[in-house]
């Protein structure tokens, strides 16, 4: 009997010991936790450069156990390169990660994570992949993950849908990707970006309340293939044509990265695949102008420039165009004067 309780006695205070050692570990500075990892060294430098310094790392990526097996298997690994000195590879955070770092986004981000899942951009893989429309004028192949499916680690894009042909019917090889979002908040925003925490604006100079709400974009591009981030200030518009002519691209840093994915056919010809790069009487405006960031929605962005009434006496909202009615033959993105006046400008209506 007394053995027993000497097993017993041992084990609680092991489990005590742990149980302490663990919530001191996650109340501690990272700096002084997931810093003394080498392998993420990197990673923590840029977390103390980020609008997130502030933040724990747990609060977004949880503690060791918080992720189950995953984190075990992964701290274990890590255990295992020290004791035999075998350098690791990157650490790199999993898809599956990454969706739980996404879903945590939410308590601080509520407003945005709203709009963006409310817009185009929450498309799921089922709605990606298996989209007929899609499917039949443009066959599937591997770099369709570098705008969807971008963080797929678990193949190619042979390994997410079959048959890889124009034919069809199209179906996941594993059911369990339907609901995955295609496109999460990742794919534009690198979460240890180098940048500024928000602070309260001097109301005692009222004059500079302007400039310091001018900020630095934080968008960056995530290219696939190099399993790394560019900040959009580093990404390069094509240049796109219309009839051999160039088509002016605004130049709002953000432009660069909706052309990533938005982007013409080879030969940059505007209106082909993807592009919607605006021309005609919105040529050189921002993708921006008329879309939300996070939801994509366009509505009342045109009262953003225009009068109510037009030069014309017409609303242009109610205006022939594919903002009103999607079957318009006039696209939003590329109507010109021309389309609606083919005899030319017409004379200026004076008031009486």
């Amino acid at each position: 009997m007394k053995n027993i309780i000497i097993i017993i006695s041992s084990f609680l205070l092991l489990v005590i010991a742990f149980l302490a050692f663990y919530a001191h570990w996650n109340a501690a500075s990272p700096t002084k936790t997931c810093a003394s990892c080498h392998e993420i060294s990197h990673s923590v430098d840029l977390w103390a450069g980020s609008t997130h310094r502030n933040i724990a790392c747990k609060e977004c990526h949880g503690t060791a156990l918080s992720e189950g097996i995953h984190s075990l298997k992964e701290k274990g690994g890590m255990l295992f390169h020290h004791s035999k000195k075998i350098k690791p590879e990157d650490v790199r955070i999993s898809e599956y990660q990454r969706l739980n770092v996404m879903e945590r986004c939410r308590s601080c981000h509520q407003t945005e994570y709203a709009k963006w899942n409310s817009g185009g951009h929450a498309m799921n893989y089922s709605e990606v992949f298996l989209n007929p429309v899609h499917n039949k004028t443009e066959t599937i192949y591997d770099d369709c993950l570098r705008c969807h499916g971008m963080f797929y680690d678990a193949g190619t894009v042979k390994d997410i849908v079959e048959p890889l042909d124009a034919a069809g019917p199209w179906k996941l090889k594993d059911v369990r990707l339907s609901d995955r979002p295609a496109i999460p908040c990742f794919a534009c925003h690198q979460v240890h970006q180098a940048g500024n925490p928000g602070k309260r604006q001097n109301l005692e100079t009222p004059a500079s309340i302007h400039y310091s709400r001018i900020e630095e974009t934080l968008t960056s591009f995530y290219y696939r293939r190099d399993n790394m981030y560019f900040p959009v200030l580093l990404l390069i518009s094509p240049k796109v044509n219309y009839q051999s002519v160039s088509v002016k691209i605004s130049q709002d840093p953000d432009q660069s990265l909706c052309l990533q994915c938005h982007s013409p056919n080879a030969f940059n010809m505007s209106g082909t695949d993807d592009d919607r790069t605006p021309r005609g009487v919105h040529e050189g405006i921002s993708c921006l102008a008329c879309h939300d960031s996070h939801s994509n929605s366009t509505l009342a962005s045109c009262k953003n420039c225009h009068p109510a009434i037009s030069n014309c006496k017409l609303d242009v909202e109610k205006m022939n165009t594919t903002y009103k009615d999607q079957t318009s033959k006039n696209n939003i993105h590329f109507v010109a004067c021309i389309d609606c006046h083919s005899k030319g400008r017409p004379t200026k209506h004076t008031n009486p």
